[in-house]
Order: structure tokens, then sequence, then C-alpha cells
């Protein structure tokens, strides 16, 4: 499926969302954040999917943040509405129970970095440049950092945003915002040893498991403990987990029901 500005495309077990500006360094606007809804929202819809990979169109650009060539349109918000829609794409990102893919193949800047957070793993080339350069130009990584300060040290953050100078990968690789950085020629190859790892694995498990991470984030180790406890006793009642046990004794591969 095709607009002027994201791609969604089916690859397997793979739902694909490309962000289609290439001209514009694959910028944010209306139709981005609508188009990326979008695909999480089909691949959640879709049984066969098990895996979500987020990249941009080209090669230069995975996302340059904020299309600002648009007259201030990007920052200009109806008041009258509690919720921002980008902020609501970032909430939608974090309770996903797909996991997820960041393909930086490019620039990964401001409002970009925030695609890059929400997202479970990244894997990106090593020429990209990384960077919150939102005070250039009088404004701040507001919800960018609501991700970020779960990610990434504190003072590291502090740096990157309070001056907006870039970074490149391999500073990105050793503060956790990456999974694995690799030469561009073989970024497509990492990324499918990547989802062959995850396609194989219980989708029931890695459901539950997702639902499970995000309810323990914030909670204490005695809340968690207690939580954690009660849902393997759960997680252990479904068709994946017999099979899983069934297989493993046979010494042959699972066929997951996925329920």
């Amino acid at each position: 499926m095709t607009d002027d500005s994201v791609v969604i495309e089916k690859r397997e077990h793979a739902l694909w969302i490309t962000i289609n500006r290439p001209d514009k360094r694959n910028a944010i606007n209306a139709g981005v954040v609508a188009g990326i809804t979008r695909g999480y929202r089909e691949a959640h819809d879709d049984p066969n999917i098990r895996v979500i990979v987020l990249t941009g169109a080209g090669d230069k650009a995975f996302c340059a943040g904020a299309d600002l060539q648009s007259t201030g349109a990007a920052f200009a918000f109806d008041f009258a509405k509690p919720n921002v829609d980008y902020a609501d794409l970032l909430r939608l990102a974090q309770s996903a129970t797909k996991p997820s893919i960041a393909r930086v193949n490019g620039v990964c800047m401001a409002g970009g970095m925030g695609l890059l957070c929400m997202t479970d793993m990244a894997v990106a080339a090593d020429n990209v440049l990384f960077g919150l350069p939102e005070v250039k130009v009088g404004v701040f990584p507001m919800q960018v950092m609501s991700l970020l300060q779960e990610i990434a040290p504190r003072r590291l953050i502090n740096e990157w945003a309070l001056t907006g100078e870039p970074f490149d990968a391999q500073a990105a690789l050793a503060a956790g915002l990456l999974n694995h950085v690799v030469p561009a020629a073989e970024l497509d190859t990492k990324l499918d040893w990547l989802i062959k790892r995850l396609i194989d694995k219980s989708p029931t498990a890695i459901r539950r498991g997702k639902y499970a991470m995000r309810a323990i984030a914030s909670m204490s180790f005695d809340e968690s403990i207690a939580y954690t406890e009660s849902q393997i006793a759960l997680l252990a009642m479904t068709e994946d987990a017999k099979e899983g046990l069934k297989a493993f004794a046979e010494k042959r591969k699972p066929v997951w029901p996925g329920k």
C-alpha cells in the first residue's frame, strides 16, 4: 500500500514501513505520522506479520526530524486537542506487542530520534549521523526525551539536547541507541539476520513478553516479581508453550500455533 509519504509493504513475515520523502530527507509531516500509525495497526491486525521494520527511502536519511520547510506547520498545534499526533504515535509504539526494528540507513535527527527510540531494536549503517539539533531553531526535543531517557545515559542526553551537536554511529552504539552498526553495504544482511531470529520464535511468548516488559517498567521489584510470577504461570498454559516443550523433548523444531 502506497501514498505520498509512506510505503507499507509485506515481505514474508515482516511488514516494512518506509518513510517515502527522500527529497526532504524523509522529514516528518502529517502524512508520515499517519502512515507509520497505519502500518503499526496493520501489522497488529495481521497474524502472519511477526516483525515491523521502520526505515527511510533512499540512502541519505532515515528521518531528519520535523519538516521545517512548511513555514512553521510542524509546530502549528490544535490546542483544543489534549494529544499531539506524533506523541500518539510514540504511545502506540510503546504499547505494541509485535517486535519492531529500525533500519537506520541515513541521517537520524530530532523527531527521527524519537522514531528510532520507539522501536525495540535498531541496526544502523556506520556512516550515519545522529543528533538532537532542536535548540538550533529555538525549540527542544520534548517528546523524544520521553523515550530517550529510558535508553541513553543522562549525561549524554544532556550534551546532545543542550548543545544540539551531532554524533556518529559508534557513539550511538556505545550509548545504547543501537544494537548493531555495520558498513552500509551490509545493512540489509544484518537486518535479515535479526529478522530471522525473531520470526522462528514463539509469537505468543513475544506478544506476552513485550506486554509484560511494558507493564513492569515502572514497578518496584516487589511489584514486578509478584506480577511476573503470575505471568509465567499463565504463559505455561498457552498452546505455544506446550508445543515448544514438546518439540524440545522430541528434538525437533517447533511449529508455533501462535496461541
